[in-house]
Order: C-alpha cells, then sequence, then structure tokens
C-alpha cells in the first residue's frame, strides 16, 4: 500500500495521461487497437525512412522523454481539466499505480527465483541460460532488428486489451486442450 501510494504521488501530474492510456490499451472502444497499431506503424515507418544511427535515435528519445516529462504535468490539466477529477477515475488511477507495483514485484520475483537456480542448481541454471540465449540470438540474426523490435512493441502494445477482452485466455486454452489431445494420443499409443 505505501508504495503504490508512493507511485501514485510521483504520477500525479500524469493521471489524466494515463487514464487515457489505459482506455486505449484496454480497447475500451473498438476503433482503439486500429489506431494504436497506426500510430505505432507510422513511427517504426519513420524510423525506417530517417535510418538514424544508434546515437541519434536515443538522443531523439530521451530529448521526446524530456519534453514529454516537463510539458504533460503543466499541459494535462489545461487539456483535460483538473477540476473533472472524479472518486472513479480516483480509483481507477489506484489499481492502474498498484496493477504497476504488482507487475514491478513480479519482475523482481522472477529475478530472484533466478539466482536462487543459480545458487541451488547451478548446472540447471547453466544450460536453461545458455538454450535460452542461443534461442534468442538465433531469432536476433533470422528476423531484421527494427521489424523484430516492432512486432515486440506492437505485442506488448495490445496485450492489454487482448487480456482485457479474453483473447488470450481463448487461445491459451485452445492450446492447452491440442497438447492434452496430443498427451492422450501418445498414451493411447504406447498401450
Amino acid at each position: 500500500a505505501a508504495e503504490t501510494a508512493s507511485l501514485e504521488e510521483q504520477l500525479q501530474g500524469w493521471g489524466e495521461v494515463i487514464l487515457m492510456t489505459d482506455k486505449v490499451l484496454r480497447w475500451e472502444r473498438a476503433w482503439f487497437p486500429l489506431a494504436l497499431m497506426s500510430v505505432v506503424s507510422f513511427s517504426f515507418l519513420m524510423v525506417y525512412y530517417l535510418d538514424p544511427s544508434v546515437l541519434s535515435g536515443v538522443s531523439c528519445l530521451v530529448m521526446f522523454l524530456c519534453l514529454a516529462d516537463y510539458l504533460v504535468p503543466a499541459l494535462a490539466p489545461r487539456i483535460f481539466g483538473s477540476n473533472k477529477w472524479t472518486t472513479e477515475q480516483q480509483q481507477r488511477f489506484h489499481e492502474i499505480c498498484s496493477n504497476l507495483v504488482k507487475s514491478r514485484r513480479r519482475i523482481v520475483g522472477w529475478w530472484k527465483r533466478l539466482f536462487t537456480l543459480k545458487e541451488e542448481k547451478p548446472k540447471m541454471y547453466f544450460m536453461t541460460m545458455i538454450f535460452s540465449l542461443a534461442v534468442v540470438a538465433w531469432i536476433g540474426q533470422q528476423v531484421h532488428n527494427l521489424f523484430l523490435t516492432y512486432l515486440i512493441v506492437s505485442f506488448l502494445l495490445l496485450f492489454p486489451g487482448l487480456n482485457q477482452h479474453g483473447i488470450i485466455t481463448k487461445y491459451v486454452g485452445m492450446a492447452k486442450r491440442e497438447i492434452n489431445k496430443l498427451l492422450k494420443h501418445k498414451e493411447k499409443k504406447n498401450e
């Protein structure tokens, strides 16, 4: 609760923008996924067309983030109207901050589990890391960097909406059923 309250305090100037972003990421309107993918595609096409160096790209990204950090808290109340902040919006903002804290804890938990595996089963850790990194290196070699980044960013931005609308649950369930069918079919053959 203390971490959530601290995060809420830090992000207070961004409240309206975070709520609007949340609505877009959860696809509250049918056209939000199309708009989201259009913006992402346009951004990546501009990067592809301009073909900036790594230093220029990082510099422009950090400059954009600095501008946003300076301008958003100053302009958001004028654009959205801070006097319209309702208890429902405050509750949703609290839920978002709570989910961000939970996500951070999950990531830290996975990180700690990885180091626990390293201490308890070093050979398993070594083999898992080598295999995982080899697969990632192979994928990186097969797919162009910018296209791979586009796919990752697109998936991460679409994930909340896919999850909200039950699409991920549906397809994961289908995959589990198919795997179970294959396993049962294999057991029948072995008998």
